[in-house]
């Protein structure tokens, strides 16, 4: 297992990888990256979704303590 800085988690999530803290105690939890995309007649951003213990995704932005955090790892 590889464990990257959050600039390294977000180089992974751009080449389509899923990353999630080491640190995370809920099962299956991981982050993705949702690319640019056409949508309602305008651009919709891209942004970050967390899949989360309830086996659904909310739309997620980094913590301070997830930023600076050095247990990031590529979930497979």
């Amino acid at each position: 297992m590889i464990i990257l800085d959050f600039g390294k988690a977000i180089e992974a999530l751009k080449k389509g990888e899923k990353v999630a803290r080491n640190g995370w105690n809920g099962k299956g939890m991981y982050i993705q990256y949702n690319k640019a995309r056409d949508f309602e007649n305008s651009e919709l951003c891209p942004f970050l979704t967390i899949k989360n213990t309830r086996n659904s995704f909310d739309t997620w932005v980094p913590s301070v303590s997830d930023l600076m955090a050095e247990d990031w790892v590529i979930v497979k």
